[in-house]
């Protein structure tokens, strides 16, 4: 006897097709949100590290030399992620204000 095998098909309705080309603004804004955390935790880690190393060289003087080195390393990771963190807040915000102009959204200014 022959097994039968049940196919179902499921359609699958959304409520905006996607148009070729067309920019998904939130998708954007969510993927812009995601790297600026990165970004935040890369300069958290990078900045508890360069704390480490300056606590390092005081208390190894003998390769306090090479613990400053990390550590000026370490502040400059910290400070090029925090950069990149904030370049990507701002570039969330743009996808955000691009979102809400592409679906005729008003903005009220109240002062000015």
């Amino acid at each position: 006897m022959a097994e039968e095998h049940h196919h179902h098909h499921h359609l699958h309705h959304h409520k905006e097709e996607e148009v070729p080309g067309e920019v998904d603004y939130k998708k954007e804004e969510k993927h812009h949100k995601h790297l600026e955390h990165l970004g935040e935790l890369g300069a958290a880690a990078a900045g508890a590290y360069a704390l480490h190393e300056k606590h390092e060289a005081k208390k190894d003087p003998e390769h306090g030399h090479r613990h400053k080195v990390e550590e000026e390393i370490a502040a400059a990771a910290a400070a090029g992620a925090g950069g990149f963190a904030f370049h990507e807040h701002h570039e969330k915000k743009d996808s955000k204000k691009e979102d809400e102009e592409a679906h005729g959204k008003k903005h009220h200014h109240l002062f000015g």
